[in-house]
């Protein structure tokens, strides 16, 4: 079986013209070529670019023995963070579903007083708890509160002393994070200076709560090492990433304005709003770029199919197919006449393909574009690979697109309105 990642295009009405691809391809070709070279332009925002920089053999090995402490003790880790700081380890957590591990809940990604109750509440029903914030520089309110109501709750239940031995803070060297578990004995992970939080995974952000949670990081990383090595050793017209960076550009120059990622395991759901907030944040700027959406199979046919299949025609489709079974279920035969007789013996996997077959060829023919990445299976390795693979395809579409790929000036934009208004220090 073929163990590499493909991409096709299915457009049944013509929108891309014969030849029009190749020609796209071949004048980028200087692009791709920037882009594996490391542009100095971008010579702080590129520390994801080697994954051996910040995972390589020792780093790994360290991030391991700490999650082999927390695991041996741990019946709940609580991973503080938003945005980039935690959306890569929850969408493996949810795609991989490791088990035998401790429970891994998700905290400062809201600021919605209920969910932090509700948190504090589960976390009365687990009797070792433990704790790791990210935050970059330790600035974003989320986090910062989240952690402070957390670190104050293991201290009642654990006293001090022992709260900071289940303490784990990941952020920038030199930081007041960094102060703050020098201050108090915490165990400090490092969030590296030239790496972005969406950029994030190949760091101790996205490795160490996989790894507490079970999942087999050397081989998420060694996936990831096989894509890069892939990505900047093939030719401009075989490459896998500039081939998608591309399609995407000549859609959005045909007046497309969402891509819409669409999957049939709901595992994915997690990776689909990490797809999402790498490729809003790093291209939508400038009053450019395209607007990331999702769709989880089959339910949200059932719900948005409607508008994909005949609603207005400013959608094209990428397709995530899953090649590799990991699980059958068989349908039993019935005697009650339920007038579903016609699928006795048939696989819910075999039954799920088939829809996901189906819906490309509906919306294709509806004069939807439809792209299609078909990966080999679900599991550590080839989930790396799908994560550089973004990375370095964001990177690419950002540069055909024109806009900075690494950072999010547009975000801030609501903080100074809310630091005024919560009184924050020296905020006008």
């Amino acid at each position: 079986m073929n163990k590499d990642i493909t991409l096709s295009y299915l457009d049944t009405r013509g929108q891309i013209a014969p030849g029009e691809l190749e020609e796209k391809i071949k004048a980028s070709a200087g692009v791709l070529a920037a882009a594996v070279a490391g542009e100095e332009q971008y010579k702080d925002c590129l520390g994801w670019h080697n994954v051996d920089d910040w995972a390589g053999s020792e780093r790994l090995d360290f991030l391991m023995e700490q999650a082999s402490r927390v695991r041996a003790d741990a019946d709940a880790l609580v991973v503080i963070g938003i945005g980039g700081s935690n959306q890569a380890s929850r969408a493996a957590v949810k795609a991989l579903r490791p088990k035998n591990g401790p429970a891994i809940l998700w905290a400062g990604n809201t600021i919605s007083a209920r969910e932090m109750a509700d948190t504090l509440s589960e976390l009365d029903g687990y009797k070792s708890i433990y704790i790791d914030c990210i935050a970059k520089n330790f600035e974003t309110l989320e986090p910062g509160i989240a952690f402070r109501v957390l670190r104050q709750y293991l201290e009642k239940r654990y006293g001090e002393a022992e709260a900071a031995r289940r303490i784990f803070a990941t952020g920038t060297p030199g930081s007041t994070l960094h102060q703050l578990c020098r201050d108090h004995g915490y165990t400090f992970l490092t969030f590296p200076g030239p790496v972005g939080g969406r950029y994030s995974i190949g760091t101790d952000v996205g490795l160490f709560p996989m790894a507490v949670a079970g999942i087999d990081i050397k081989a998420m990383v060694q996936g990831m090492r096989d894509m890069r090595d892939r990505l900047f050793t093939e030719k401009a017209e075989d490459n896998l990433a500039l081939k998608y960076a591309c399609l995407r550009s000549l859609l959005q120059e045909k007046g497309y304005r969402l891509e819409m990622l669409a999957f049939f395991e709901p595992r994915l759901d997690y990776f689909a709003k990490w797809f999402i907030q790498l490729f809003a944040e790093s291209e939508g700027k400038e009053g450019k770029g395209l607007y990331p959406v999702c769709a989880s199979n089959s339910e949200d046919l059932h719900s948005i199919g409607q508008f994909i299949q005949q609603g207005s025609p400013i959608l094209f489709e990428t397709f995530v197919e899953i090649r590799a079974r990991d699980a059958s279920v068989v349908m039993p035969k019935e005697t009650k006449a339920d007038y579903f007789q016609y699928l006795d013996g048939k696989d819910f996997w075999d039954i799920n393909d088939i829809a996901r077959k189906a819906t490309m060829e509906a919306h294709s023919k509806g004069g939807i574009p439809c792209l299609n990445l078909s990966v080999p299976a679900l599991d550590e390795h080839t989930l790396g690979e799908m994560f550089y693979f973004f990375l370095f395809s964001c990177y690419l579409a950002c540069k055909l697109t024109g806009v900075n790929p690494f950072d999010q000036p547009g975000v801030e934009a609501y903080k100074g309105y809310m630091f005024k208004n919560l009184g924050k220090p020296g905020v006008n």
